[in-house]
């Protein structure tokens, strides 16, 4: 097939870009925007025909919560008219769309895993706009796959688990919140889940990804510190009040995992150990 990677150069496009080797049975058109500007309609609907493009991974958006707060026409832009460009482009030549989503769909007043049928209720601008692409995209294409993750990291970009090696390399202290409950999910995890759907055949609908086991960012940061050996920086407990952000986050994101299981018998690691894999590479990397 000739698939669309869109969003190449994120967390999740680049670990897909590691995995594309395993698999020279597919044509890969890895985009982002200097490639691709999938805010033009117009460009999509050009390269997907003159490409012959079979199926699409949109693995772009804009994903600053904070910042979405303040710039709600750009992230509705990506998050949600982006997308329906896409599905559009592809219903077109009866291909398939697999959109990533977010568990900010939720307000997180669940004290339950989230399915994929409780009803949705986002509580900021990144979490409504991401919901309003996950409805676009199904009402767009039959061959639909909305992916919902959660506190996404990976060797690439800017994320929670770098930022807090390089602060406890840097500080004495640091205050994390504690009570914001989830699962942290290892980009390279989704992108494997990823190429087993398509390898597997694409079954419309929406599904929920993140690796297993629960904790909160405290505990999340606490273990990354012992797996990356940082000994002399304190990790404070804080409430969500006391680390007020622009945009309200869900107090509670875990995600119900049973769907995408079963439909496509995944076995998902815990994220302890995903986490573990992670850092060795930062560190093998720095080493190299």
């Amino acid at each position: 097939m000739n698939i669309l990677i869109t969003g190449c150069n994120g967390q999740l496009g680049n670990e897909l870009q590691l995995l594309e080797k395993n698999h020279p049975e597919h044509l890969f058109f890895n985009t982002d925007v200097q490639q691709l500007d999938i805010t033009n309609k117009q460009a999509i609907d050009r390269f997907v025909d003159e490409n012959a493009i079979e199926g699409i991974i949109n693995c772009a958006a804009f994903t600053a919560v904070d910042k979405a707060e303040s710039a709600a026409e750009l992230c509705e832009l990506l998050n949600a008219k982006a997308p329906e460009h896409l599905a559009e482009a592809i219903e077109r030549r009866q291909g398939w769309i697999i959109q990533i989503s977010t568990d900010y769909v939720f307000d997180g007043t669940s004290h339950l895993p989230y399915t994929e049928e409780m009803p949705t209720c986002p509580v900021s601008i990144y979490g409504k706009t991401k919901l309003e692409g996950e409805q676009n995209v199904m009402r767009k294409c039959r061959k639909a796959v909305v992916i919902r993750t959660a506190w996404l990291y990976s060797t690439y970009g800017n994320n929670f688990v770098k930022t807090m090696i390089r602060l406890g390399k840097e500080k004495p202290s640091l205050g994390v919140v504690a009570d914001q409950i989830g699962t942290p999910t290892n980009a390279s995890d989704l992108a494997l889940a990823i190429f087993s759907i398509i390898s597997q055949g694409i079954l419309p609908g929406i599904y929920h990804y993140s690796d297993e086991g629960v904790c909160s960012w405290y505990d999340f940061a606490v273990a990354i510190h012992r797996a990356a050996g940082i000994e002399n920086c304190r990790i404070n407990p804080l409430h969500t009040s006391e680390y007020p952000t622009p945009a309200h986050r869900p107090h509670y994101s875990v995600l119900d995992k049973s769907k995408i299981k079963k439909a496509y018998n995944l076995d998902i690691p815990h994220w302890e150990r995903s986490l573990e894999c992670c850092i060795k590479k930062l560190i093998n990397d720095k080493n190299a």
